[in-house]
Formats: structure tokens, C-alpha cells, sequence
């Protein structure tokens, strides 16, 4: 961990797992303090500490919101499914929910809509029967294929061998579109690619270097190892300067070691899906609906933007990851104009990826 986060990983660690102590009477609206939370699937992993940032800088900035964080040490559906449905009892005014296994999601999200609290969807898309209608997230099809066209600038024309995918958790839609946007990419710009995988890569740290590692040895001649999650990019990168590989390394989201591996060169980029923004803007509507619009939700996607972390921006990006308020000042312009044209990026439910 780099020693800049230390201490902010420290106490958000200490926030998540504990929860906060007041339960609040809930049920405040205009006017009353605002009972609200956010649930996170996995509080180890830098995706989610960032969302849960963005979300409580929002409601900082909103004012008068009690808010709760929760979310498991390691990524756990069923303990985040206890861990939101003791979040309901308490934040009654409305909840920010990420997860990594929807389904199971499916009928106490239901059951928390049906009780009056109105639920945000944050970064995986809600299934149908969860009674959630309002989602807030990237195009992940289109990160992938972000992915793939960067490796491609960097592979020369009309490269021809093996590109290995890994995906920590197949059967999560997040990671399963941005390595179908990967892979799709490959097959029609390099059709003399051949693409390995998706592997199980693990969100687990230590799973997930064991499992990059078995797949180094089994394509030593591979042109490309690439994952769509987060311990992907840095343990790609441990491995690429043990193995003094020349082969290209790349991942998602912006830990501290994956930006120091970007910097160092061991990785071409990282794709961030800038989850501090999404945690700040789902948040921000959920409190805008619940003040200002009697609870009502928007209906649909709300599409949120990525980009590209390569040499050229790694240190602009490093200064804002600094802190929360390096984070909102860095994407105040884009909150600001994002808050300001909800319309723009509203897509239909049916067609999130």
C-alpha cells in the first residue's frame, strides 16, 4: 500500500466494518436530516473505496445526510446481502447499492424498495426482479474495447499470437462486458490474435497472482496478459518485472501500485472507469430525488465516463488520488456539468453492458 493511503484506507477500513454507531429515526425527508448508506461489495479493493469516497463527499457536500458505509473485508456476496439488510433498518431515506453477484440481490433489494427506500444501482446493473430502476455506470463493453485498442497501438500491424483475458469474477456483467468488449475488438482489428480465456483471475490478491502466474507459464510466448479487475493490473505487473517479461501487462482501476506500475512502465495503462465520480453522482441524484422530487428516482441508465491512465496523465492522476478533496476537485467540472444534464446521459435500463 502506498504510504499515502495508509492512513485514509485505515479509517475507512475502520468505518466499513464497523459501521457507524447512531441509527437516526430515518424517514427525515425535506427539511430533516436525510438516514442514508451505501453497501460495497469488497472494502480490500480500491474500486470500491473509491466509490465509497465519491459517495460520501456528496453527501458531506449535500448536507444534513447521516451516512452509513458497509461492505465485507473480502469480496462475499452473501455477508453483503446481511450487510445491506441491516443498512435498511437505519438508512430509511435511501441506499446506494454495488455488488458483484446481482442475483442474490435480487429479493432484498425488492424487499427494501417495497419498504419505501429508494435504492440507486451503482456499477452493476440491477436485475429485473429487484424492483431498482435507476442504475448509475460506466459503458464497461466500451472500456474493453478501450482496453484492446490501446494494446493494439502498441502490438504494430497485424500482430499475430496468443492475448490472454482474465476476469476476477466470471458471471459479474461489469467484468464479463469489458472482457467481451476486449475480446470482440482483438477478433475484428487483429484477426491473427488468438485469444486465451477469460480465466478466473480472482478478486482475492494472493488467488489472483497464483491464478496469473499458472497462466504466464502456460502461454510463455503470449503477446499480451490482460485483466478487467483491479488486483489484475498490479499483480501483472509483480509478475511482468519478476519474469522480465516483454510481454504488454495491463488492468483496471487506479490502486496505488497500479499507478506506480503505469509509471514505471511495467503496464502500457490502466482503464479507469472512475469510480470516485460514480459513487459521487449516484449518491448526489439519490439525494437530489429524495429532497426535491418526493423520492422519485430517475428511470434508466445513467451512463458515467472512463478513461485512459497512460504515461502522459499517470501523474495528474497520482496528484488526484491524493485525497477525497484532490478526487472532487479534479472531477468537479465533470460532476458539475454531468449534475447539470442528467438527460444527456440517460439510456435505457435494457441497454446497460
Amino acid at each position: 500500500m502506498h504510504p499515502r493511503f495508509r492512513t485514509v484506507y485505515t479509517a475507512l477500513g475502520a468505518l466499513l466494518l464497523l459501521g457507524a454507531t447512531g441509527c437516526g429515526s430515518g424517514g427525515q425527508g425535506k427539511g430533516g436530516e436525510l438516514n442514508m448508506g451505501i453497501a460495497v461489495a469488497n472494502i480490500s479493493l480500491n474500486f470500491a473505496h473509491e466509490m465509497v469516497l465519491g459517495a460520501e463527499s456528496a453527501a458531506s457536500h449535500a448536507g444534513g445526510v447521516d451516512f452509513k458505509a458497509v461492505g465485507p473485508p473480502n469480496t462475499d456476496g452473501p455477508a453483503e446481502v446481511q450487510l445491506f439488510q441491516n443498512l435498511t433498518t437505519r438508512a430509511r431515506d435511501g441506499i446506494v447499492l454495488e455488488n458483484l453477484d446481482p442475483p442474490i440481490f435480487t429479493r432484498p433489494a425488492a424487499r427494501a424498495v417495497d419498504q419505501g427506500i429508494p435504492i440507486v444501482a451503482l456499477d452493476t446493473s440491477p436485475t429485473d426482479g429487484s424492483k431498482v430502476g435507476f442504475y448509475v455506470g460506466n459503458d464497461n463493453y466500451a472500456l474493453g474495447e478501450l482496453m484492446a485498442k490501446e494494446a493494439l497501438k502498441r502490438l504494430g500491424d497485424d500482430p499475430k499470437g496468443e492475448v490472454a483475458i482474465g476476469v476476477p469474477n466470471p458471471g459479474t456483467p461489469v467484468l464479463d462486458n469489458r472482457a467481451k468488449g476486449m475480446a470482440d475488438t482483438f477478433r475484428k482489428e487483429a484477426p491473427n490474435v488468438k485469444i486465451v480465456g477469460p480465466f478466473q483471475t480472482y478478486s482475492d490478491p494472493g488467488q489472483n497472482y497464483s491464478s496469473w502466474s499458472a497462466q504466464v507459464n502456460a502461454h510463455p510466448k503470449a503477446l499480451a496478459f490482460l485483466g478487467v479487475g483491479d488486483a489484475d493490473s498490479y499483480n501483472l505487473a509483480k509478475i511482468k518485472k519478476t519474469a522480465k517479461g516483454t510481454w504488454l501487462s495491463a488492468g483496471f482501476d487506479v490502486d496505488p501500485k497500479t499507478l506506480d506500475a503505469v509509471k514505471g512502465g511495467s503496464n502500457f495503462v490502466t482503464i479507469d472507469p472512475q469510480h470516485f465520480l460514480k459513487g459521487y453522482l449516484s449518491t448526489a441524484m439519490l439525494i437530489e430525488a429524495v429532497r426535491d422530487k418526493d423520492g422519485k428516482l430517475p428511470e434508466g441508465w445513467f451512463l458515467s465516463p472512463g478513461g485512459v491512465v497512460d504515461s502522459s496523465n499517470v501523474d495528474e492522476v497520482i496528484a488526484r488520488q491524493k485525497s477525497a478533496k484532490a478526487a472532487y476537485d479534479w472531477y468537479k467540472p465533470t460532476i458539475d456539468k454531468l449534475l447539470g444534464d442528467q438527460e444527456s446521459r440517460m439510456k435505457p435500463l435494457k441497454d446497460a453492458r
